[in-house]
């Protein structure tokens, strides 16, 4: 990080950090590592205003005072680093949009919604298109990139409680081996750490954020799973997900094989509860059904991956709030919405969230 980006960061941090801490955590706060250990089960959406850098828009209050209103209490921000990047300098960095990112940070606070930023786009590796240039696993000069946005990240919001805050390293990793994955992991985390010992750090898991990685499990930070399973239930006529299925029921029947709650426990359950098992705190960064998939299995489907979740333990986080898979505005055909505040609402769909 460049003088200049160091001061500006220093200096918003310390005025971050001089907010009080929430009443009711002040009494038993708890460290990073402590929380990384067992995560709370946080409940709440995905927003997507930085999501890539052709939108790069401000975070709105409105939708933090509507997920506290409806009783949810997390927010992810999965975001695209070029949105506050220079394009001839990667290690200059755009206040302006540093700000809109702190202005979430701020509304997370007024609004009692723990803040997770996200990379979803980060030096060097991304699911989206295009591809990075270079590759975050492989290239010295990628790493570096990678643990600078993350130093710069610790050093603005030093002091902040983890209670309010954590920092999830980069979205659903793959075509990497465990090992590649977990060194640029550590590498991240100490660069956290260097600036700010005690930060919730959250690393999602492998495959896509499917495959626990006990690669990490001695490194004092909590995994991130998902919640796309069956995919062809998930993402049925998805564009970008390529695939070419019968329209899914739930139950789903699969060749010989019967995909119900029971398969979800034993395939994509268990390994998580052994992670889990080592000390390492999880969490379901992401879940959800796009809006092609008929709206009464989307919601049997949720019913029981809730259930599941609830009786693991774990909190989530759809995706997303407003759009194809949330309750708001989310563009079904299949589904009467109640006129709510500018949008269109999926009560069946908000209702059964609030129930878990």
């Amino acid at each position: 990080m460049n003088r200049r980006n160091f001061l500006k960061a220093s200096a918003a941090g310390a005025a971050l950090a001089a907010w009080p801490r929430h009443p009711a955590l002040a009494a038993e706060a708890k460290t990073g590592r402590d929380l990384a250990r067992k995560l709370p089960r946080w409940r709440g959406f995905n927003l997507l205003e930085k999501f890539n850098a052709g939108r790069n828009g401000p975070f709105l209050e409105s939708d933090f005072a509507l997920m506290r209103e409806w009783g949810f209490d997390f927010v992810r921000l999965p975001m695209d680093y070029r949105c506050w990047t220079d394009s001839d300098d990667p290690y200059a960095y755009n206040e302006k949009v540093l700000k809109e990112i702190d202005q979430a940070v701020e509304f997370g606070k007024k609004h009692g919604v723990h803040v997770s930023l996200n990379l979803h786009r980060a030096p060097g590796y991304t699911v989206a298109r295009p591809a990075e240039k270079l590759n975050l696993w492989k290239d010295e000069e990628a790493q570096k990139q990678f643990d600078a946005q993350w130093a710069m990240f610790g050093t603005r919001y030093k002091g902040l409680p983890s209670e309010r805050l954590s920092f999830d390293l980069v979205n659903e990793p793959a075509q990497v081996s465990n090992e590649d994955y977990a060194k640029v992991a550590r590498r991240a985390t100490a660069a956290i750490r260097k600036q700010d010992a005690d930060r919730l750090v959250i690393s999602d898991g492998n495959s896509y954020g499917n495959v626990p990685v006990t690669e990490l499990a001695s490194l004092g930070i909590a995994q991130s799973t998902r919640g796309y399973q069956p995919f062809q239930l998930t993402h049925y006529k998805a564009s970008w997900a390529g695939g070419n299925w019968a329209e899914p029921t739930w139950p789903l029947r699969k060749g010989n094989e019967v995909q119900d709650a029971g398969w979800l426990r034993t395939k994509y359950i268990e390994p998580w509860k052994k992670l889990e098992a080592m000390g390492v705190g999880v969490h379901v960064g992401e879940w959800g059904a796009y809006n092609k998939t008929p709206h009464d299995v989307v919601l049997r489907w949720m019913r029981d991956v809730l259930t599941l979740w609830r009786e693991a333990g774990w909190g989530w986080a759809v995706w997303n709030l407003r759009g194809a898979f949330g309750p708001l505005d989310s563009g079904r055909q299949d589904v009467t919405y109640e006129s709510f505040r500018s949008h269109q609402l999926d009560r069946k769909m908000l209702d059964l969230l609030r129930q878990f």
